[in-house]
Parts: structure tokens; sequence; C-alpha cells
């Protein structure tokens, strides 16, 4: 894993990293010499795993429990990191959910779950970070997905949230420039991960479809979507702020 130093003596957060693209963005980060704070919601033993096989390969982690739908979690994970290392160099937005459901089936709890944590806990996530960025600033990563400017069916919540986080990297990348710290949204197609298997999406008709339209052949993997993820946070893209990176195979539909 400590093939390059391109992130030697960083810190980095990723929230939502026990599991999926997260924790192969937490591999990503360490492997290129960064101390990676590996967040978690519940699955502690994920965490955990991701923790040691990042110090097998000689990489440094921490897993950092914390429900980033929780104003109270959110505060207490930057109160620990500022305590622990006194600033943060790199933050991965990742922590998310994904519920599909037909309109019929929208409900004001479904809302909230989805805005609770995709686009408050974002904003709440940076809210906190900000002060702990040095005065050589840093990189926000925000982890939205390409349904956000293309859209899909029964996705009206999920689809509006991920919308959301474009409109908010744009934002804070002109509100935050000053200090030199650039936000930057990384937006996977679709991936194949845990969840998409457990949740019977991997193999469906809907993948199929997916699958149709994407010119490079295939669905996407983890890895895919943390190596981009790599060079958001090097100083390989320093003059990279406000963007939308689509991560999808050429996927247009």
């Amino acid at each position: 894993m400590k093939s390059t130093s391109r992130l030697d003596n960083k810190i980095a957060l990723v929230t939502g990293a026990s599991k999926g693209i997260g924790a192969a963005i937490a591999k990503s980060l360490a492997g290129a010499g960064a101390t990676v704070l590996v967040n978690y919601a519940t699955s502690k033993s994920g965490a955990d795993q991701i923790v040691s096989e990042i110090e097998a390969e000689g990489g440094q982690a921490l897993a950092i429990q914390g429900d980033f739908s929780r104003q109270d979690d959110i505060t207490r994970v930057y109160a620990d990191i500022a305590g622990r290392y006194g600033r943060i160099d790199i933050l991965v937005n990742n922590a998310g959910i994904y519920r599909f459901a037909p309109i019929e089936d929208v409900t004001p709890e479904n809302f909230h779950a989805h805005f609770d944590l995709n686009v408050l806990g974002l904003l709440l996530s940076i809210k906190e970070a900000v002060p702990l960025f040095g005065t050589e600033g840093g990189s926000i990563i925000n982890v939205g997905s390409t349904v956000g400017k293309m859209a899909q069916p029964n996705a009206t919540v999920y689809c509006a949230t991920k919308g959301a986080v474009d409109s908010i990297t744009v934002s804070l990348s002109k509100e935050l420039g000053a200090r030199k710290i650039r936000v930057n949204s990384l937006n996977p197609g679709f991936v194949r991960t845990e969840g998409t298997i457990v949740g019977g999406i991997a193999d469906s008709e809907f993948s199929e479809t997916i699958l149709k339209g994407t010119p490079l052949g295939r669905v996407g993997q983890p890895d895919d979507v943390a190596k981009v993820a790599l060079f958001l946070a090097s100083d390989e893209s320093a003059w990279v702020n406000g963007q939308h990176i689509d991560v999808a195979g050429g996927h247009t539909m």
C-alpha cells in the first residue's frame, strides 16, 4: 500500500468508510501516505477491518464512530480530531443512504432520512472541518452521484439530495477558495458494492440497463472511484475547484 508519498503527513477523514466506496477511498489515501480516520455509524467491525487492512500494508488509520445525520455526533467526531491531531487536510464526505421508492411511497420520514444525512450532514461536516484546515488549505471531496443531473425513476428524493450536493460544492468552492480549500464533487455512476449487492440492485434489470448505456462496457468498482478521489486529495489537482467529476465509464443516459 505504501507505493507513493503523495499524501505524507496529511490527516484525512473519510465518512461512511466501513465498506464500499468509502472503504476503497480510505485505503487509497492511506496507501499514499495519509493518516486516515475511518468513520462509521454502526459497523464497528467493518471499520476495524479496514483499519487492519491499512495497517497490514504499512499505513496509518483509526476507526472513529459517528452518525453524520446527527449534529452531536458530528461535533464529537471533529472535537476528537482536533484533540488528536489539531488539524485536518482532507475531508471526504462519503456517508449517505439511498432508498429507492416510487412517488406514491415518498413520506416525510423517507425525505428527512435522506436529506438529514446526504445534505445536512454533509453541510455540518464541512462547517466543523473548516476551522481545522491550516493556512495551506486542503481538499474537500463531496461524494455525489451522476443521478444529481441524470435523475432516475423511483428515486426522486435520493436524486434530489445528489443535485443538492453538486450545488453546495460549487457554492462552497467560491466561498472557501480564498482559504485555499478546494471543494469538488466526485460523482460515481453505478458501482458494484456490498450495498448494491445486498439491495438486489447489482444484478437487476436496472443495472443491465445502465450497463448497456455505458461506453466502457462494464459497471464500476470501488477502486475506480478511489483512484479519482486520490487525485482530488493530492496536489496534482491543485488547480481543480468547484468541479463535478463523473466517474461512470462514460454513461450519459
